[in-house]
């Protein structure tokens, strides 16, 4: 069997089976992600069966799937196309058991010309998803197939260890996906292709001229109606392990001896196994002012809504250089960076008052939102007399590319993925527990909460944590816009 028409994508007609298919999830992201995946011919085919405990008819959700492309998609919705992704779905109802499950698979394989595959997405809460595991083995569903996990991966190191036993009991390794939709942003994926195709930088990626690195992730959000999972979760469960770690071990990691998954996957392993133990004390935890105010939430709440933390990786390379990161909500922008540090010269030349030295040090900045740009900053002449500097940066940003129109959302890249097996993007069981392993002196001993304002950058200790250098938020200057 041939590759979808576009020559992206997996060899094989996929049936997809989508577990909370009358979600926020799955109406936000899943569904109009799985149309544009459709309608575009990155699968040769496909069928897609939603499940969950509303009892919706075949036609009902239908219209769900319409409404929801109509919301939420930001691609144009074509009578014709939607017709063809029309005829693809069909519905059971999660009270008819595995039976129900497996007669509407099977259907779904008959109509299907060829040998297909199965992927199972698991958009469902955590405490639900061993049961839909349990599910997907009492209906046999397990040969040719490949299953989607969302986070939390456990909430420690315990909970992780036998939530993955209970998950190999049932799926092979190498057929679960843990997905973390951060590492499916294009500028994320560009990390690997800007440090390892380019002679320029990666020789100077190493402790010898890198300083420190900072990976901040601001958010302006609150909880909405969210605020009771997040009790039992926080700042640190919620982000960090999941996507800012997942994002460090891409910066840090050493060069693969191949472009493909399994050396990937170990490279950032043994990022993971470098790491030292995240200890209190290098850590800052927040909660901004009024969320015990919120519906689910104790008015004795502990729980941090905003994190920040130094991390250490211990091997040759980043011996000595801190990685900083910060998260957290209610705060004074929205942004998702990489900001690389590198030593300034050990002597300076310039006169007193040339300014050489006011802006602090050269940055490499990744920006990781949608606009996905990237800046240098370095010191160069003022014009005129005498010897004034100034602070300058070359920038450039991802829509300046005749292909901007071929960017896939995080979902649908980590989607297409899945259904090819390419395990790039994705979380092992090791890299997993071996981050909740380094994480559990901070989860065993944290330290308290300091209330923030909503709208502010954090807790004040956090310029203590990050003494004597500063947070690159908010920047001095802002980024240029394209024309």
């Amino acid at each position: 069997m041939a590759k979808a028409a576009n020559g992206v994508g997996p060899e094989h007609p996929q049936v997809v089976v989508l577990f909370g298919a009358t979600g926020d999830l799955a109406k936000r992201k899943l569904i109009p992600g799985l149309f544009h995946l459709s309608s575009s011919d990155f699968i040769p085919d496909c069928r897609i069966i939603g499940t969950s405990l509303t009892d919706l008819s075949t036609e009902e959700f239908q219209n769900l799937c319409f409404e929801a492309l109509t919301e939420f998609s930001s691609r144009k919705i074509e009578p014709e196309a939607w017709e063809i992704f029309k005829s693809r779905l069909d519905y059971v109802s999660g009270s008819t058991g595995a039976s129900g499950l497996q007669k509407a698979v099977k259907k779904a394989e008959k109509s299907i010309e060829g040998e297909s595959r199965l992927l199972h997405y698991l958009s469902v809460p955590p405490n639900a998803a061993l049961s839909v595991i349990e599910l997907l083995g009492e209906a046999k569903l397990i040969k040719n197939a490949q299953v989607i996990m969302e986070k939390p991966f456990g909430v420690d190191l315990e909970s992780a260890i036998k939530l993955n036993a209970e998950v190999h009991k049932v799926f092979k390794e190498e057929q679960v996906f843990r997905i973390d939709h951060f590492l499916g942003k294009e500028p994320a994926q560009n990390i690997l292709a800007f440090r390892f195709a380019n002679g320029l930088f990666e020789p100077i990626w190493n402790r010898n001229f890198i300083e420190h690195i900072q990976i901040d992730v601001p958010e302006t959000l609150g909880l909405d109606t969210r605020a009771g999972f997040y009790e039992n979760t926080g700042a640190f469960r919620d982000m960090v392990v999941t996507h800012l770690l997942q994002i460090m071990a891409f910066v840090a990691m050493e060069p693969p001896v191949a472009l493909e998954p399994k050396s990937i996957s170990e490279e950032k392993n043994k990022v993971f196994r470098s790491m030292m133990p995240i200890e209190p004390h290098h850590a800052v935890r927040g909660q901004f002012s009024g969320y015990r105010d919120l519906e689910g939430v104790s008015s004795e709440s502990d729980t941090e809504t905003f994190i920040a933390l130094k991390c250490t990786i211990d091997n040759w390379r980043w011996a000595g250089v801190p990685f900083y990161l910060r998260t957290g909500k209610r705060l004074g922008e929205g942004q998702r960076i990489i900001s690389i540090a590198f030593h300034e010269p050990p002597k300076s030349m310039f006169p007193k008052d040339s300014g050489v030295g006011l802006h602090g040090p050269d940055h490499l900045t990744f920006d990781l939102s949608d606009a996905s740009r990237t800046s240098l900053s370095f010191y160069g002449k003022r014009p005129g007399p005498g010897m004034k500097l100034d602070k300058h940066s070359l920038q450039f940003a991802m829509d300046e590319t005749k292909h901007i129109g071929e960017v896939l959302e995080a979902y649908e890249r980590l989607i297409l993925d899945a259904m090819s097996g390419d395990h790039t993007l994705f979380t092992t069981s090791q890299g997993i527990e071996r981050l909740w392993e380094v994480s559990s002196p901070l989860i065993e001993s944290p330290p308290p909460v300091s209330r923030y304002a909503q709208g502010s950058w954090g807790p004040n200790s956090i310029h203590q944590l990050i003494a004597p250098r500063a947070w690159r938020l908010p920047f001095e200057r802002s980024w240029r816009e394209s024309e």
